[in-house]
């Protein structure tokens, strides 16, 4: 009897927790591909994605920011996958801390949110090499972004990887993840249906089979890779004409759900350039409108975080380096705090929410301030040198198996009895050159800067190249970037027959200065003096509670931040940023250390924290202008080789020329404009095109000369152009008279057969250009004082 009564309480234990774990279990459901619609488990659902990076959050804020999203009134996360982050070293994957992309997807479940997950295995972001490991580059000859061999078989490797952290949380296995994004924003890099396709097939191998798969790109080129199994989703802007953004689309897929993956609230901002913002009512129009017409969305940035360590990238063509702040002018700003455009956009997204009330907006992070300290200890980099390796030839920094960090290069010379002149091939990305100690001066590759003069030597004087690398290109072709100096390094001098003797410069001691903490705190450091050379520096500060604050970095030069070990990332005396963010997770009550590389040396070694960043404080903007004060361009004796005029509204429009020119230099000359009577002129993107009628490459070309340039924002000078950015481009100032011109340098001549050309994007196409002229030239164009 005992032994019956125990089985039959075992078994009714056993059926209870058997019933409790099925209840516990999320529920299985669908999410598909409808009517003009999606289709969550058969019923109509619109997409209101809210765009952030996990990595740019700290994982104990990762829960806040999520919340901060469902208060705004959205319905879903939307996050890249980081391939570099996850992968630093070559085969060694780490999905833990700040990288557990699963916790962060279950976070968002545990508050009602759906996961779109972008893989990559490029992802651009702003961030390094658009999200590759810099260990590719280690194969000099390998071609990314392409069915290079090696290339394909570490992206497989990757996708499987992520797939055994997310393929079980699809909806259909009881998880919330309901599409899957194939490669990004393809079109801006090349045509290669193939090599979408196979990065596709990689997505499904990794188990991503349950789901919608989907490709984004832009209006303008998402027909070069787009997929016939693939959902087709465009990117664009605030003011963009969103039906025209749509209406080649659905020319194609009348039946398609209409989506914008990449809605732009904002915009990153470049070491050097101004602080960049956008309309609130602008962002809040757009949304209300998709919405209207029951497209779907994903806000990028909701909020944009920080770009901690050296993960911040750098765009192109030319190389502008991205901020360490990502706050992207977002609604939920860096520090997790709502804005006044997060206000705005919540009171839109609130009469979109079935008529419940949204949650409340979660209570901000505290924040603090830091009383003025000082650093107490320096490290002198020359006199904390590590070992060096020797190299007759010059090498880059991944050849040396070193993926961030900085480098110096060190020789000898030959006595000389007067100046001579140094050539640096190339230097990436800010180097400062010493003899015997003395800084002579620095090359920034922002600015094309390759040349220097030296003063008469001694025989055996040191030469020291101190080069720091800065984050590699994010966007384009350039992303295969190399660090260190890339080709050579030469001497000019002058010989007693006055000839001019180029002498390619050998025998080379290398010294690795990697960016971790245990490098950094692993010197000998001594108290300070009255130092301002190139150092590494050591201080503590006291705070009272674990709190964010920003740390003001204003009478420091260039270099990273670590607080407790956690680097901040790259501060810059150029600005506009002043300040770093540091997270108050990151903090204790009582004493704190804080370690600083600085490469230049600061003006004054104290700082202290402010409860509000500095992010629009910028010293010598680049470029400030590419028109000298005083001068105009002559035209005079001139003949064009084209005069013709576009048509009116949005899109791409091509002339071709009806022969083929010659020239290096190309001068747009604007006569009028699509709206009567106004001079303001804009270009968003411009191509030439070669004797085979392909796009030439735009990395080398410069600006000699705009007439005009709207200075009031950094994204409207005149080499917008040519940055592969459709929603940034070259404005006149307001008042400025026609005619306009813009002189392009294409960096050597070129067999010129046509020209492409972009308006605005906003409806309308604000500053369309209707008359103009093009003249081509082998030397540059004439420019005189007024």
């Amino acid at each position: 009897m005992k032994k019956t009564l125990l089985t039959l309480l075992a078994g009714i234990m056993l059926a209870s927790t058997s019933v409790l774990y099925t209840s516990c279990q999320p529920k299985s459901g669908t999410f598909e591909i409808g009517d003009q619609k999606f289709l969550l488990n058969g019923d109509s659902f619109t997409v209101k994605a809210a765009e952030v990076h996990y990595p740019r959050i700290p994982r104990e804020y990762w829960e806040h920011r999520i919340e901060m999203c469902k208060a705004l009134g959205m319905n879903s996360i939307c996050i890249y996958i980081f391939w570099n982050i996850h992968e630093q070293q070559e085969g060694v994957y780490d999905f833990t801390g700040n990288n557990d992309i699963r916790a962060f997807c279950k976070l968002a479940q545990k508050h009602g949110m759906y996961v779109i997950v972008r893989p990559g295995p490029y992802v651009c972001a702003e961030w390094e090499m658009g999200g590759l490991p810099w260990w590719l580059l280690k194969k000099k000859d390998i071609r990314l972004r392409e069915q290079d061999p090696y290339f394909m078989e570490r992206v497989r490797l990757f996708e499987l990887e992520v797939g055994k952290q997310l393929a079980d949380l699809q909806i259909t296995r009881g998880g919330n993840i309901i599409m899957v994004q194939v490669e990004n924003e393809y079109g801006s890099y090349g045509e290669d249906k193939a090599y979408v396709s196979a990065v596709r097939d990689m997505v499904r191998e990794a188990g991503f089979t349950d789901v919608p798969l989907f490709q984004c790109d832009w209006s303008s080129n998402f027909e070069l890779n787009a997929l016939d199994d693939l959902v087709w989703t465009m990117n664009f802007g605030t003011g963009a004409n969103i039906d025209n953004q749509f209406r080649r689309l659905k020319e194609l897929r009348p039946n398609t759900p209409l989506m914008c993956s990449e809605f732009w609230s904002g915009w990153f901002d470049n070491w050097g350039r101004q602080h960049e913002t956008r309309d609130a009512k602008d962002m809040v129009a757009g949304l209300q409108e998709m919405l209207d017409k029951n497209i779907s969305f994903s806000l990028y940035m909701t909020h944009g975080g920080t770009s901690f360590g050296h993960w911040s990238g750098a765009n192109s063509p030319g190389f502008s380096p991205d901020c360490s702040s990502y706050d992207y002018d977002a609604p939920i700003n860096e520090a997790g705090q709502a804005t006044p455009k997060y206000h705005e956009l919540r009171n839109m997204l609130a009469q979109y929410n079935g008529g419940k009330p949204l949650p409340e907006v979660p209570v901000a992070m505290p924040v603090q301030t830091v009383a003025e300290f000082q650093m107490t200890e320096v490290a002198p980099i020359f006199d904390n040198l590590p070992e060096p390796i020797h190299s007759e030839g010059i090498k880059t920094m991944e050849e040396y198996d070193q993926g961030w960090g900085s480098m110096l290069y060190r020789t000898t010379l030959k006595g000389t009895d007067s100046q001579s002149r140094l050539t640096i091939t190339d230097a990436h990305d800010y180097a400062q050159v010493f003899v015997d100690g003395k800084y002579i001066g620095k090359m920034d590759r922002r600015l094309g800067e390759k040349v220097l003069t030296l003063p008469s030597v001694r025989e055996g004087a040191v030469l020291d190249i101190l080069v720091e690398a800065m984050g590699r290109i994010n966007f384009g072709r350039a992303i295969k970037d190399f660090k260190g100096i890339t080709e050579k390094v030469e001497m000019t001098t002058i010989a007693a027959n006055g000839e001019a003797v180029t002498t390619e410069l050998k025998g080379w001691d290398v010294y690795l200065f990697p960016n971790t903490y245990e490098f950094t705190a692993n010197k000998n450091y001594q108290a300070i003096a009255d130092t301002k050379a190139p150092g590494y520096y050591k201080g503590t500060f006291t705070v009272d509670k674990q709190a964010d604050t920003f740390l003001d970095l204003t009478t420091w030069g260039k270099g990273l931040v670590y607080v407790n070990g956690h680097c901040l990332g790259r501060f810059w005396e150029i600005g506009p940023q002043q300040t770093l963010y540091v997270p108050g997770c990151w903090l204790r009550k009582g004493e704190n250390e804080i370690l600083i590389l600085d490469i230049k040396g600061p003006q004054d070694n104290k700082l202290c924290g402010h409860d509000k960043p500095i992010l629009d404080a910028l010293r010598n903007p680049v470029p400030a202008s590419h028109r000298e004060p005083g001068t105009v361009l002559s035209l005079k004796g001139e003949k064009p080789v084209l005069t013709a005029r576009f048509r009116a509204g949005n899109g791409w429009q091509e002339q071709k020329f009806g022969k083929t020119i010659e020239g290096q230099y190309v001068c747009i000359e604007v006569v009028s404009n699509q709206k009567a009577g106004d001079a303001y002129t804009a270009i968003a993107e411009w191509y030439m095109l070669d004797a085979e009628g392909n796009r030439l490459s735009r990395e080398p070309w410069t600006i000699q000369y705009a007439d005009s340039e709207d200075k009031s924002r950094s994204n409207r000078t005149g080499d917008r152009i040519y940055d592969l950015q459709e929603s940034t481009y070259w404005a006149t100032a307001q008042g400025a008279e026609l005619p306009h011109h813009l002189i392009i340098n294409l960096g050597s001549k070129q067999q010129l057969t046509a020209l492409q050309y972009l308006s605005r994007m906003e409806e309308g196409a604000p500053g369309a250009i209707k008359e103009y002229r093009i003249y081509v030239k082998d030397e540059p164009f004439t420019i005189v004082k007024e």
